[in-house]
């Protein structure tokens, strides 16, 4: 009986202690200073002001040096439109960052450079994609500078004028990709760049303006020779060219294929393959183009799993390019097996050193040039 009521008595008193220490606790709960609110984010990119003169772009990531592709009055520009403000869509969740940009009136480069113990002296000029409708610099665009950074290599992000603003891709945007080319090449000096090792990789809308440089270029610099243009004998010419799924390129099959110059710069392509058949086969055109010439040095991945950017997922969001990892699959290693293509071609040396792919291209211009199809070839056909 006694230990009976002892054990009622411990058990009452152990309820009260808990009931003492609840009270105690709430009360400490109760009496807690409020956090103070987050501050607002800092530094949050903004677009320029519209004023009387033409629009000045401001740089999307700090340390960017902005330079306009145009003088003002110049004939590629519309006056009318110039000084408009350009209209970023910033992202939802991630404060600063700028997912696209559209109202493009004064195209404009935006240079980001290597320190001197890393330059390599290599510069790859990146074109956003964006289906012409807009200008997807974060994923396509500013994600590259670190990435290029670590291979010494200095980064350049186009802003090119769009369809959606009225302009013609074939014709607007691809002189916008082909000045962004002469203008780095013109102020290589000064910001420790190789002449010699200027390029420009493109992604979907913007590899259709990649593209298009790599074939284009005598025919817009002989229309831009005038003693009056202060790049006049700058040439356009890309020293490599990066092809990541593509638009339709000057090789489309329902294009009218220019020639092919014989120092077309060598091209790594990459795309999705069956589940984004159209830029697959793009791509493959222009592959296709290149293989007949023999041009060398040109490399193609089309991987077996992968989507366009863009594509509308199962869990009903939308698939990301540019340096996506892409939840794992190879597709998403795509940029690594272009450093290997870069690296191997020379591009990665120190500044001012002859590449492999300058030196192939002079030994592929010392040979005839293969015969026209149709016509006996000069050498007798392969027999296994």
């Amino acid at each position: 009986m006694r230990v009976m009521i002892g054990k009622r008595i411990g058990s009452a008193f152990t309820s009260l202690l808990l009931q003492v220490l609840v009270v105690a606790v709430c009360g400490q709960n109760t009496s807690r200073t409020t956090l103070a609110p987050l501050p607002a984010p800092l530094g949050v990119p903004k677009p320029g002001p519209s004023n009387d003169a033409p629009y000045a772009p401001l740089p999307i990531l700090p340390g960017g040096v902005v330079v306009t592709l145009y003088p003002p009055g110049s004939p590629f520009l519309k006056m009318d439109r110039v000084r408009e403000a350009e209209q970023y869509n910033m992202s939802q969740s991630v404060p600063g960052r700028i997912n696209s940009i559209v109202n493009i009136h004064n195209p404009s480069i935006e240079v980001h450079t290597v320190d001197r113990g890393l330059n390599t002296g290599a510069a790859v000029i990146l074109v956003p994609g964006g289906g012409h409708n807009t200008l997807n610099v974060g994923g396509e665009g500013a994600d590259f500078v670190p990435f290029f950074y670590n291979h010494g290599v200095n980064t350049i992000i186009l802003r090119n004028r769009l369809r959606r603003d009225g302009y013609n891709p074939q014709t607007d945007e691809v002189y916008d990709a082909q000045q962004s080319i002469r203008l780095v090449r013109a102020h290589a000096r000064e910001w420790n760049i190789d002449p010699n090792k200027i390029g420009i990789m493109g992604f979907s809308a913007g590899a259709e303006l990649a593209s298009a440089t790599a074939v284009l270029f005598d025919d817009f610099d002989k229309k831009n020779s005038d003693p009056g243009d202060p790049l006049a004998g700058i040439s356009s010419r890309p020293d490599f060219v990066g092809i990541i799924y593509p638009g339709p390129t000057p090789f489309a099959r329902d294009r009218f294929a220019p020639p092919i110059p014989r120092n077309v710069p060598p091209a790594f392509i990459a795309s999705a393959g069956s589940d984004d058949q159209v830029h697959a086969i793009w791509a493959d055109e222009y592959f296709a183009a290149m293989l007949a010439l023999r041009v060398p040095n040109v490399e193609m991945h089309i991987y077996a799993n992968g989507r366009h950017p863009g594509d509308l997922l199962r869990d009903g969001s939308h698939m990301t390019g540019g340096l996506t990892d892409r939840n794992g699959i190879p597709f998403g290693t795509w940029q690594f097996r272009f450093i290997d293509w870069f690296r191997d071609l020379g591009f990665l040396q120190q500044p001012g050193v002859e590449t492999k792919a300058a030196k192939d291209i002079s030994f592929f211009l010392s040979q005839p040039a293969p015969a026209p199809k149709g016509s006996t070839p000069n050498t007798p056909p392969h027999t296994p």
